[in-house]
């Protein structure tokens, strides 16, 4: 399975914000959307950085909330492409204890995966085989 399949499934909508802006845009833009993270977009990357509610937390009392999201971004994101295999990147967020990867491909921002995209990918893909496993069996 791809990541492109996973996004076929979900949609593809991801939710970004501009480099300049701050932690209470970002606050508020997850608040309204009832989202727990987003991409931040440069000029020349459509994924610079992520923004999670943890990151959030981390800076509460020691970054005034008109302080850029840049300081408290997590800075070059793991990225996919739409090719990926699942059960590849599960490894890889797995080993790097990342929650969100923004998938990129043509110097665009096409999705965003999250861990629970692809724990859900791989049940169904295990969901599948044993259907057909039991099919089989009793034919």
């Amino acid at each position: 399975m791809r990541i492109s399949d996973i996004l076929q499934r979900k949609g593809s909508a991801v939710v970004t914000l501009p480099l300049d802006s701050t932690i209470a845009d970002a606050v508020a833009l997850m608040r309204d959307r009832g989202i727990g993270c987003v991409v931040v977009t440069g000029p020349d990357s459509p994924a610079l950085g992520i923004i999670a509610e943890r990151d959030i937390v981390r800076s509460v009392g020691q970054q005034p909330l008109d302080t850029p999201v840049s300081s408290i971004m997590q800075q070059d994101p793991l990225t996919c492409d739409l090719h990926t295999d699942v059960e590849q990147l599960a490894g890889r967020m797995t080993d790097q204890r990342v929650r969100h990867v923004p998938v990129v491909e043509g110097g665009r921002l096409r999705g965003l995966v999250s861990i629970g995209d692809v724990v859900k990918a791989h049940l169904d893909d295990l969901r599948s085989e044993r259907d057909h496993l039991v099919a089989y069996v009793q034919s």
